[in-house]
């Protein structure tokens, strides 16, 4: 996180980081961990592509057009640190580039990509953007995904103790970042300061 500088307008200050910043990342590993990844097969993989205006060997990011580096989960499996159901499958994923997988989140698709977030489609001026929403919600449409309810497939005792395990390491984050605040403090004050 940057911090302006009053000092200079070309400078930004980086902002020390804070351990507990990461607990919806960890949240959502804590998720992901445990859902079902389903491999798919070659034709499903060239129908994919085909309902997407792609081919086999020419696949870009379904939001923007730039090169593919993954594939992202259309539809979020983690929201308000709870998993949605939908698993890791083909009926649920597209391919994307590393900024719209980032800006995008966990949020619905259709709300971000004409968003005004930070590398949203529609905010970095992609010209065939109503072509890719089209592409986008026939490949919804596609295939039902698959959807669990977690809580009910793993039964009580499993549910309640992995979240338990989440709650234990988001507990020791916490911990973790009221200690760092006082070595922060101490350090501080032991830096050197200009002009002394």
């Amino acid at each position: 996180m940057a911090r302006v500088s009053t000092k200079h307008p070309d400078f930004d200050l980086p902002g020390s980081s804070k351990i507990t910043g990461r607990k919806s990342t960890i949240t959502g590993l804590f998720l992901t961990s445990i859902t079902p990844c389903i491999e798919p097969t070659d034709a499903e993989i060239r129908e994919a592509l085909e309902i997407l205006g792609m081919k086999t060997g020419y696949c870009v990011c379904a939001y923007c057009g730039d090169r593919r580096t993954e594939w992202d989960h259309l539809r979020a499996i983690v929201k308000d640190r709870k998993p949605t159901g939908y698993i890791t499958e083909i009926a649920n994923l597209v391919p994307a580039c590393g900024k719209c997988n980032q800006s995008k989140g966990n949020k619905p698709w259709r709300e971000w990509i004409k968003s005004t977030a930070r590398h949203a489609p529609a905010n970095r001026n992609v010209v065939d953007l109503e072509q890719r929403i089209e592409r986008l919600a026939a490949y919804e449409k596609w295939r039902e995904p698959c959807k669990l309810d977690y809580e009910a497939v793993l039964g009580e005792e499993h549910w309640k103790s992995h979240m338990s395990h989440l709650q234990s390491v988001l507990d020791l984050l916490s911990l973790a970042e009221k200690h760092a605040e006082i070595c922060r403090q101490l350090l501080a004050h032991a830096s050197p300061r200009r002009g002394q």
